[in-house]
């Protein structure tokens, strides 16, 4: 028999941490005894617990120990010890075991010192610098040969999301994926999280798919961009060719958005709408010379909000604005959501799990779709704060809206039918 002892603090008991480790530990095949535990008093105090661990065999240990850290429970004091690290064999390759980060806050044991690792993103590995005495994710692909890498889980700490004291207004969803949950006063809570996030000058992103355009709610959109809700935007080629083609055309993929007709030139307005913007140059070239004059895109130059189009394998023409290389695209989107404190995912699935593998778990994330599998998958690759909104897009933004004190023009000004600006 194996036996470690292991020691908790915090939020644990109105958070549900600590039953959540016994439950861990039990599921593993391990077995725990409570050697220690204080509980606090008022719903601002912290408490303590410290458990010992027997497992069968000292590798079942390891892995129930490692498990254990996801929660944040460590090995006593007496038994931590620093943090292992390796060389990169070569650019591009970590060592052969090397530790793979959450998206929760983490600190790594160098020599007796606790450093924390900046920033906060899922899949890579740890990069410590010894001379700066600095830790940081690094994704594989920008790993260097030689840099000194975490192997292992020992040294490693992991801070799980606790409950916040006081109560936060975005802590109303008690189950990941809200389907018959009253939606308006989830929507209200909604609009309160992010003028909470803009009175203190954090910066929200918004992640979007084509659908939002197909819906008729890109007005609603352009509004929030409007209002000051918006300073970042990730999308693909696909929304912003349909947005484009809406503003010039009227019409999303050849349809009329306002009349619901398919247009006499179908799938052409799609294609003749990304050659205007190549034709000009990029977005915002053509913006400025007057070819685009409304849209998600055009209030996005107008009002300075950064946006990121990745590109993919499908895309049509792709626009000028759009990254191909999808590394490049991580790179640039990593860049991007720093000081983002709420995410609002709508109408898309790759992008929506490409942004929440950027994000640390203290973004608030919301993820708005008509097909509820689309906010499991993004829980289940580790974006687990999401929390999910099951409707569909447009009348979702359109209250929004509403709770925001924003009003939506009825119709976005565009040339006359079949012909571009």
């Amino acid at each position: 028999m194996a036996r470690s002892v292991v020691e908790i603090s915090g939020h644990i008991i109105d958070s549900l941490i600590l039953p959540k480790v016994l439950d861990l530990i039990v599921n593993l095949g391990a077995e725990f005894e409570i050697l220690d535990i204080k509980i606090g008093h008022r719903r601002s105090d912290r408490s303590y617990a410290r458990i010992q661990v027997d497992a069968p065999t000292p590798e079942e240990l390891d892995r129930v120990l490692a498990r254990l850290k996801e929660h944040g429970a460590l090995p006593a004091s007496e038994e931590i010890e620093p943090a292992r690290l390796e060389p990169a064999p070569a650019d591009g390759v970590f060592p052969d075991r090397f530790y793979s980060t959450t998206n929760l806050p983490t600190w790594v044991r160098v020599g007796d010192r606790w450093i924390q690792v900046e920033p906060s993103e899922m899949d890579c590995g740890i990069r410590v610098d010894l001379e700066a005495m600095r830790a940081e994710c690094v994704p594989i692909h920008r790993v260097r040969k030689g840099d000194s890498i975490v192997v292992g889980h020992r040294g490693v700490k992991i801070q799980p999301v606790e409950r916040q004291v006081p109560r936060e207004a975005f802590e109303f969803m008690s189950s990941a994926v809200s389907t018959e949950q009253p939606k308006g006063l989830l929507i209200q809570e909604i609009a309160e999280a992010m003028k909470s996030v803009r009175r203190e000058n954090g910066r929200i992103l918004v992640v979007a798919g084509p659908g939002l355009v197909h819906t008729g709610a890109g007005r609603y959109l352009v509004r929030l961009i409007e209002g000051g809700y918006v300073q970042v935007l990730f999308a693909g080629n696909g929304l912003a060719v349909h947005d484009i083609e809406s503003a010039l055309y009227g019409t999303s993929l050849g349809v009329y958005l306002d009349k619901k007709i398919r247009t006499a030139e179908g799938h052409e307005h799609h294609l003749w709408a990304i050659n205007e913007i190549r034709k000009a140059g990029s977005i915002r070239q053509a913006v400025e010379k007057g070819v685009l004059r409304s849209g998600i895109f055009y209030s996005c130059i107008r009002y300075g909000v950064d946006f990121v189009l990745a590109g993919s394998i499908r895309d049509d023409g792709p626009l000028p604005d759009v990254v191909t290389d999808t590394l490049r695209a991580q790179d640039i989107m990593r860049e991007k959501i720093r000081g983002v404190r709420f995410a609002l995912m709508m109408a898309t699935t790759l992008h929506a799990i490409a942004t929440g593998n950027l994000l640390p778990a203290t973004v608030k994330t919301v993820c708005v779709d008509i097909n509820p599998a689309v906010v499991t998958k993004l829980a289940d690759r580790g974006t687990f704060q999401a929390m999910g909104l099951v409707t569909d897009v447009e009348p979702f933004l359109r209250e929004l809206c509403q709770c925001l004190a924003l009003e939506a023009r009825q119709a976005e000004p565009r040339a006359q039918d079949g012909a571009a600006t």
